[in-house]
């Protein structure tokens, strides 16, 4: 499966952003689509994870109750609705599939290009 993210752009703090992370090929019921950030200057982190097959979610603690994650499942396609976003949040977003429920970013494949967030103060 090929993944490409888009929807990023410039936002004030506190505003709202949603990206989405199209999918051309099949996911597995048994995957777990995952959202991923990197910063200027620093390493990638983990962002949030869904089940393809299960509301399951896990998010990352800066980001709990700020960060949605979504599927729609008809359309091959993930979500991550960004909230109340903060300077902090400025990073090149990644989607990335995985077999595992992880925020280990080893354990994902099929990296998509990035898109870029940008969050002004």
């Amino acid at each position: 499966v090929q993944l490409q993210a888009s929807g990023g752009g410039l936002v004030q703090a506190g505003g709202s952003l949603r990206l989405s992370c199209a999918a051309s090929g099949r996911i597995y019921s048994s995957y777990v689509m995952g959202w991923f950030r990197q910063a200027p200057g620093k390493e990638r982190e983990f962002v949030a994870a869904m089940r393809w097959s299960s509301p399951s979610t896990i998010y990352a603690d800066s980001v709990k109750g700020r960060f949605t994650i979504s599927r729609n499942n008809a359309q091959n396609t993930v979500y991550l609705q960004l909230n109340s976003v903060e300077p902090e949040d400025t990073a090149v977003y990644y989607c990335a599939a995985s077999t595992q429920f992880t925020m280990e970013s080893r354990e994902y494949f099929n990296w998509g290009q990035g898109t870029l967030v940008t969050v002004s103060s």
